[in-house]
C-alpha cells in the first residue's frame, strides 16, 4: 500500500505556537497547527468526526461522541479542545465529549524509511481524586481496518494514553497477539507507564518514529524529545509485525469516559469526577525521512564478540547485551568505573548508539570508539544520564564500541538489556 505524503497547509485564524522544524533528516510531510476561530468545530476536510455511543467502540467507554462545539472546538489561541461534559447525576451516565480521526489522510515509512508522528498536548487538568475515568489518547489505527482488515491485525500504535488523572503516558503497540492484541506490555516486553510530571498543567509533546531504515525494524516513543521506549520487529513473528506497521496508519485524538482500561486502575466515573476536563492540543505534525536519508542501517552490534570489566553473577554476562534479546542483561559488579564492549570485527563508520538500561544505568558514562582495543576516542559524554532508552547520535568510527561507565546512578552496577550500535 502507498503512503500519502501531503504538503502542509498553512490554517488561517489566530496566531499560535508554529509546527517545529523538521529533526536533521526529516522533511515535513502534514500538519495541522488549530489556528481556526474560536468556537469553531474542525474542517472536515481534514478531519472526521467519531460519533456515537463509546459503548460501539469495544472498549466499555460510557460515553457518547458528538461533533457539538460544546466537545470539541477551536479556542481561537491556537488550539483544538475536546471537553469532557457530564449531564444528570447519575455519574456512570450522562456523558458526553469528542473523538476525531484524520478524514482521507494515511501516513508511514516506505521500506527504508522513517516517519515521526507528534503532537503538543495538554492533558485534562484533573487528578486522580477529581478524574476517575478520564481517558485522553493521542493514538493511530493502520490504515487497513479501513479496508476490511480485522482489528488489532491492522495494527494500532498508542502514542499518548493516560487514565484517572494520573500524570502519566502509556505507549503501546497493538498487534495480532492476545490478550488483547498488546504486543509489548502484556507479553512482558516492557514499555507500560512513565510518569509525565506537569502533563496535566502544561502543554508536553508526545511521539512515536517508525523505523524501517534498521534491521530489525523498531518503533520508538518520546516525551518532550526523550526516547522513553523502543520495540524491535524481533519481538513478534515477521508476519504479526508486517500487518501491524509496514503500512500506513490515519491519527485519531479522542477523550474518553470511562472504560476498561481505567477500570484495570481501579477508576471509572464516579461522584468526584469532575465535568469539563479538557485535552488540548496545540500541533499535530508528521515528518518523514526518505530511504537513504540517514540516521538508520543496522544493528552492527548484534551477535559480535562482547565483553566486560566485570558481571554481577555468571547469569548477567557481556553478551546477553548485544543479542537482541531485551529480556536477558549484562549487569556488571557495584563499583565504578566499569565497561562494556564489542568487537565489530572491522573497523565501521557509527552514527548512532542505543542504550536500553535496565533500573540500575549509568549517571556519567561516555561511549567511545578504539581501532586497537587499547587507545579510546570519545565520541559521546554525559554526567546526566537518564536510564530508560537512551538514543544517542554520535560521530565516529572503529572496530570497537565500549560504554564506559564513571558513576553509577544506583547503589548496584550498571545494567544493560541491549548495547545497539548502528552504521550506514
Amino acid at each position: 500500500m502507498g503512503v500519502a505524503f501531503l504538503t502542509a497547509v498553512a490554517v488561517p485564524g489566530a496566531a499560535n505556537a508554529a509546527v517545529p522544524a523538521p529533526p536533521p533528516g526529516f522533511s515535513l510531510t502534514w500538519s495541522d497547527d488549530f489556528g481556526s476561530a474560536a468556537g469553531t468545530g474542525v474542517n472536515t476536510g481534514t478531519w472526521k468526526y467519531d460519533t456515537g455511543p463509546g459503548s460501539s467502540f469495544g472498549t466499555g467507554e460510557i460515553e457518547t461522541m458528538t461533533n457539538s462545539t460544546a466537545n470539541v472546538f477551536h479556542d481561537g489561541a491556537g488550539h483544538l479542545v475536546l471537553r469532557a461534559l457530564h449531564s444528570g447525576s447519575n455519574p456512570t451516565s450522562g456523558w458526553t465529549s469528542g473523538r476525531i480521526e484524520t478524514q482521507a489522510a494515511t501516513f508511514g515509512a516506505p521500506p527504508g524509511g522513517v516517519v515521526r508522528m507528534e503532537s503538543s498536548i495538554q492533558q485534562p487538568n484533573v487528578t486522580t481524586a477529581n478524574g476517575a475515568g478520564y481517558w485522553p489518547a493521542f493514538w493511530m489505527l493502520g490504515a487497513p481496518l479501513r479496508t476490511g482488515t480485522p482489528w488489532p491485525t491492522s495494527g494500532e500504535i498508542d502514542i499518548l494514553e493516560d487514565i484517572n488523572g494520573r500524570s502519566s503516558v502509556f505507549g503501546t503497540l497493538h498487534c495480532g497477539t492476545n490478550p488483547g492484541g498488546v504486543c509489548n506490555e502484556s507479553t512482558g516486553i516492557g514499555s507500560g507507564e512513565r510518569p509525565c510530571p506537569g502533563c496535566q498543567t502544561g502543554y508536553h509533546t508526545y511521539a512515536v518514529e517508525i523505523d524501517r531504515s534498521v534491521s530489525p525494524e523498531q518503533i520508538r516513543w518520546y516525551l518532550d524529545g526523550n526516547n522513553y521506549f523502543s520495540l524491535s520487529a524481533n519481538r513478534v513473528d515477521a508476519t504479526t509485525w508486517a500487518n501491524a506497521v509496514d503500512h500506513p496508519f490515519f491519527i485519531i485524538y479522542d477523550l474518553a469516559m470511562g472504560g476498561g482500561f481505567p477500570a484495570a486502575f481501579g477508576g471509572g466515573p464516579n461522584a468526584a469526577t469532575v465535568s469539563g476536563g479538557q485535552m488540548n492540543i496545540d500541533y499535530v505534525a508528521v515528518y518523514n525521512k526518505p530511504p537513504g536519508g540517514g540516521g538508520g542501517g543496522s544493528n552492527l552490534a548484534q551477535g559480535r564478540p562482547t565483553t566486560a570489566s566485570s558481571i554481577e553473577n555468571g547469569s548477567l554476562v557481556a553478551p546477553n547485551a548485544t543479542d537482541g534479546n531485551t529480556g536477558t542483561r549484562w549487569s556488571s559488579g557495584f563499583s565504578d568505573p566499569q565497561w562494556i564492549q564489542v568487537d565489530l570485527g572491522s573497523t565501521r563508520t557509527i552514527n548512532r548508539v542505543v542504550l536500553n538500561w535496565e533500573a540500575a544505568y549509568g549517571r556519567a558514562f561516555q561511549v567511545q570508539t578504539s581501532n586497537n582495543g587499547t587507545s579510546w576516542t570519545t565520541v559521546y559524554s554525559t554526567t546526566t544520564g537518564t536510564g530508560g532508552v537512551q538514543n544517542l547520535a554520535v560521530s565516529g568510527s572503529g572496530r570497537y564500541v565500549r560504554v564506559n561507565g564513571t558513576q553509577r546512578a544506583t547503589p548496584y552496577g550498571y545494567s544493560l538489556w541491549e548495547f545497539q550500535v548502528f552504521g550506514p
